[in-house]
């Protein structure tokens, strides 16, 4: 079967707007987690956040287009944008059904619903926006993408809350091996917002912290939760021989294997064991065709609660536990707040940054590591050479997904 190759990146995060300002601040470990400042957070136990900082929305969406979109779209069309720039690809060059969209969404137009429904209890239903009913809903994005762009590929969306990112770059694949050239892929969220950081608070996940460094810690001694986040990434998957065959400036690596799992344990807790989530990394593993030697590094979930947290190094522990040597295993997240399925989306663009230049980002906020025999858990940005990358994200509710990034070879 042919292979997928990811030669575009857009990125559009709390650490930055476009791929250099991103990385810079991912290596140089800035902390981009501050107090919400999109609205008064004083009557919350959860005031911090990593925030999308300057976004120009003239600079990436029409007028028209954006009375009509939330602010998670306005991302999602900047982040695309971004990625057809950065992979010199242009879909109206070709034939209209040769492009596809494929995004994902945890969370949706939660802030222009919030609007809507205040009009809907203050004014009544004639007060309330005849674009509520394309706004706030998952496949809007994918939506948007394609319209603006005239993609008439295979197209859609996947829910499964932080997994969605992996999620959709593995039917971005699949896609693909069906014939089609090239698929957009990846997601972006904007989830801070009075409502959406009401129903994230639920969870009893999020951090109570008012010092951003004492906030969002994966796999330290402190962890006391995470911080919510917005933004993501949105990457162009191409046809390996077609990328090849049109001169794509540069192929930052491979779709080379992935795996998923659902825990069907509980709609909210945790599985008591990592068994299922284990499982989704040997799958990984077994479709790239791979051993647990053969991976250079980790970017995992690093969800920021002590027993997630657990749980996660019991599977690694239990996937690479036989290896010669310690895997290195890293959540850069830490600085930026969890982004839901824009943060999966975000560690697959800075898995394949580490294999473009050298270095690996550390662990964000890591201060006093838990114990974890067998896993070197970066403190600080490495210099490594990257061949293969695991990247693992879970999803509120039981879902896993392990997705294996190979470099290109040429």
């Amino acid at each position: 079967m042919t292979d997928a190759v990811i030669t575009g990146l857009g990125i559009v995060a709390p650490s930055g707007i476009g791929t250099p300002e991103h990385w810079a601040a991912t290596v140089g470990a800035q902390q981009c987690v501050r107090r919400i400042d999109r609205f008064d957070p004083s009557r919350y136990a959860t005031q911090l956040a990593g925030q999308v900082p300057d976004f120009s929305l003239e600079s990436f969406v029409d007028d028209r287009i954006a009375i009509q979109t939330d602010r998670w779209s306005w991302f999602s069309l900047a982040a695309t944008q971004l990625a057809l720039e950065d992979g010199s690809y242009d879909p109206s060059s070709y034939d209209p059904r040769a492009t596809g969209v494929v995004l994902a969404s945890g969370s949706g137009g939660n802030e222009f619903g919030q609007r809507e429904i205040a009009r809907l209890w203050s004014r009544g239903r004639t007060a309330v926006s005849a674009y509520q009913s394309i706004a706030w809903f998952y496949a809007a994005s994918t939506g948007q993408v394609s319209i603006r762009h005239q993609t008439k590929g295979p197209s859609g969306v996947l829910v499964s809350e932080g997994a969605g990112g992996l999620d959709s770059l593995a039917q971005a694949r699949r896609v693909i091996r069906r014939g089609t050239s090239a698929v957009l892929s990846g997601g972006t969220e904007a989830g801070i917002s009075p409502y959406a950081l009401t129903c994230q608070m639920t969870s009893g996940r999020l951090s109570t912290a008012t010092e951003p460094a004492l906030g969002y810690r994966p796999f330290d001694k402190a962890a006391n939760g995470h911080t919510p986040g917005e933004g993501g990434a949105v990457l162009l998957v191409e046809d390996e021989d077609r990328a090849v065959a049109r001169r794509a400036p540069e192929i930052y690596g491979v779709l080379a294997g992935y795996g998923s799992t659902h825990d069907a344990h509980h709609y909210q807790d945790p599985a008591p064991d990592p068994r299922y989530y284990a499982m989704a990394m040997r799958h990984a593993l077994a479709d790239a065709g791979l051993t647990p030697d053969d991976v250079d590094v980790v970017f995992a979930d690093g969800a920021g609660s002590p027993d997630l947290d657990a749980l996660e190094i019991g599977a690694l522990q239990d996937v690479f536990g036989q290896r010669r040597t310690s895997i290195p295993v890293t959540a850069p997240q830490g600085l930026i707040g969890r982004l839901c399925a824009g943060g999966s989306a975000l560690n697959v663009a800075n898995a394949l940054l580490s294999m473009r230049h050298g270095v690996v980002p550390g662990v964000g906020n890591l201060c006093d590591p838990v114990p974890a025999r067998g896993l070197d858990l970066l403190g600080a940005a490495t210099d490594m050479t990257v061949r293969v990358a695991m990247v693992n994200a879970r999803g509120y509710g039981g879902f896993n997904s392990s997705l294996i990034l190979r470099a290109y070879q040429g």
